[in-house]
């Protein structure tokens, strides 16, 4: 099978929403991308850090998921990354309450053995240095290198955002960012700048409104499936990401029509995210419902036209 290897936090979460609010949760970047990677045929390692009072139950849901934890260093008497966050009405915008690093100010990634040869990188939204730090343990170069980063970094940390970008194959990012990282207000004016920086590939994330898929002159556009109920919309991206990443480590074909698969594969998956609090649906889910759901992504985007001579 082949090997994803993926970076990124596994937190606590307490999130409210207008629809209801939650004591701490399991959370994190890498906590999603892993839960949504495991629907696929492949071996997966999760690289992060927690304290000692991370449950035990936590552990077990992502080792019965295939997900390898041996690169999940748990630090004795530290306390695990905790981040509080409230959605406004239109659940696009939100208040961070409360974010209290912990374990995560000293992590200092260690890639497992068996996993530096990963076939694919999923570099989940950590701080440029240890996203970089992952490249650099790396045993041979890998087929792919996914990144995904956030406003917070290009804010505080842009220029070492900027040399491992240099790094990456396909970078994942919201409109917003895409915008904030380029000065470019046209989303395909941004990506055009943002090919420049390193990424070959470019993702820019429209929540609700879908993913744009940008690749040189290329574009392909997904929609959101509109969906009944939104609930939280809490680490949607993440799972987004996860599923992206699977689906390409699965598959073994790097190419924009096969990456064009992986962006519905992963806003599938994260249409399912959003409908419970932090990863409850993710942690039910069943392959069955993924399969039903696919079918309606191609029902929605699929049609027959005659065009005129």
């Amino acid at each position: 099978m082949n090997k994803l290897l993926i970076v990124g936090t596994v937190a606590f979460d307490a999130i409210e929403t207008p629809f209801g609010k939650t004591d701490k949760i399991l959370g994190g970047a890498g906590t999603y991308i892993g839960l949504s990677a495991s629907f696929f045929n492949l071996k997966s390692a999760i690289v992060s850090v927690v304290g000692d009072d991370f449950p035990q139950e936590y552990l077990d849901l992502l080792t019965a998921r295939n997900i390898d934890i041996s690169g999940l260093e748990i630090v004795k008497g530290g306390k695990t990354f905790f981040w509080s966050g409230r959605y406004h009405n239109d659940l696009n915008s939100r208040d961070t309450l409360d974010t209290q690093l912990n374990t995560l100010a000293d992590f200092q990634p260690k890639v497992p053995q068996d996993f530096k040869d990963a076939d694919v990188v999923m570099l989940g939204n950590l701080h440029p240095l240890v996203q970089a730090s992952v490249l650099d343990q790396m045993e041979k170069k890998p087929k792919l290198v996914v990144l995904d980063t956030m406003n917070f970094w290009m804010d505080c940390a842009l220029p070492e955002l900027l040399e491992v970008m240099k790094r990456v194959d396909v970078i994942t990012i919201n409109d917003e960012e895409a915008r904030q990282l380029t000065g470019e207000y046209s989303l395909v004016k941004a990506a055009a700048k943002i090919h420049t920086m390193g990424p070959e590939y470019v993702v820019i994330k429209k929540g609700e409104h879908g993913a744009l898929l940008f690749h040189g002159k290329e574009i392909f556009f997904a929609p959101a499936l509109p969906l009944e109920e939104v609930f939280d919309p809490t680490g949607a991206g993440d799972t987004f990401a996860g599923g992206f990443a699977g689906y390409i480590t699965q598959s073994e074909n790097i190419s924009f029509k096969n990456m064009k698969n992986a962006i519905i594969y992963g806003s599938n998956l994260a249409s399912f995210c959003v409908e419970k609090f932090g990863t409850q649906r993710m942690e039910n889910l069943s392959k069955t419902e993924v399969q039903e759901r696919l079918q309606q992504f191609k029902a929605l985007t699929q049609f027959d036209i005659v065009l005129e001579e």
